[in-house]
C-alpha cells in the first residue's frame, strides 16, 4: 500500500496551514520539520546582517538539528516537502531533513510559500541534496494547496 508523507517546516505558520491542508486533502500522515532550537522574532529579522536566519543562509554548510524524527520513512512512497522560501531556496534546515533519509526511490514533491520570490531556485537546491530521488514539479501554494495536491497525485 501507498502512503503519502507531508513533512514541512514552518517559522510563522503560513507553510503549517498548506501543509495541513495537502496531507487533510490526500490522506496522508503529517511530519513538522521542528529545529531544536525555536526560531524567535530577532533570529527571523533578514534585514538583521547578524540574524540567525541570514548566518544560516550565508553559509551553505550550515545544517540545524532537527528535533525528532521521522518513524519508519520506508514506509511513505510519496513525500510532500513544505518550506517557506528563503534568500531564494529553502531554509537549511530542509538541508538538514532532506540528508537524514535515504529518498532513493521516493517520489518527493516540493512546495513553498513566499512573500515574492518563486520556487525555482528552491528546485534546483533540492534536487541536488537528493539526486536519486523523483522530484515532481513544485509550487508555491500561497493559496490552492488542497487543488493542487490534489492534481499533482493525480487523483
Amino acid at each position: 500500500m501507498k502512503k503519502t508523507l507531508v513533512a514541512y517546516f514552518s517559522a510563522s505558520g503560513t507553510t503549517a496551514h498548506a501543509a495541513k491542508e495537502i496531507a487533510k486533502t490526500v490522506g496522508a500522515d503529517l511530519y513538522e520539520i521542528c529545529p531544536t532550537k525555536v526560531y524567535t522574532d530577532a533570529d527571523l529579522d533578514w534585514t538583521d546582517k547578524k540574524s540567525r536566519s541570514t548566518a544560516e543562509m550565508n553559509d551553505p554548510a550550515c545544517r540545524p538539528e532537527i528535533a525528532g524524527t521521522v518513524e519508519n520513512i520506508e514506509q511513505y512512497d510519496t513525500v510532500f516537502i513544505g518550506f517557506p522560501i528563503w534568500w531564494y531556496v529553502e531554509p537549511r534546515i530542509v538541508d538538514t531533513f532532506l540528508e537524514s533519509y535515504d529518498f532513493s526511490g521516493k517520489t518527493l514533491i516540493p512546495f513553498a510559500t513566499s512573500g515574492g520570490s518563486g520556487i525555482g531556485g528552491a528546485e534546483k537546491s533540492l534536487r541536488e541534496h537528493c539526486p536519486k530521488a523523483n522530484w515532481k514539479q513544485g509550487r508555491l501554494v500561497n493559496s490552492g494547496a488542497a487543488a493542487w495536491a490534489k492534481s499533482v497525485l493525480g487523483e
